[in-house]
């Protein structure tokens, strides 16, 4: 994955990201040697959201399917999680 340094991004700006995404997808940024943050382009991001949804769709297809599911009234819902 490619990397941006802090000083990069403050130097050069949004041109540093531009240029680390032409080659890959995303780009760690760096704070003061550190890993800290992932910039990516937008199209990106909303395929990994998408994915994200589909896997939560599938969990929860598979916990109806094998029966890991409470059916009550919202005020029974609302009691259960007081509970907790």
């Amino acid at each position: 994955m490619t990397h941006i340094s802090a000083n990069d991004l403050k130097t050069k700006g949004i041109s540093a990201i531009e240029f680390a995404l032409s080659t890959a997808p995303e780009a760690i940024v760096s704070v003061r040697g550190k890993d800290r943050f992932v910039v990516m382009d937008i199209s990106h991001y909303h395929y990994l959201r998408e994915c994200e949804l589909d896997a939560a769709l599938a969990e929860t297809r598979a916990d109806l399917a094998a029966g890991r599911t409470v059916q009550e009234t919202p005020a029974a819902h609302l009691a259960r999680l007081d509970a907790l």
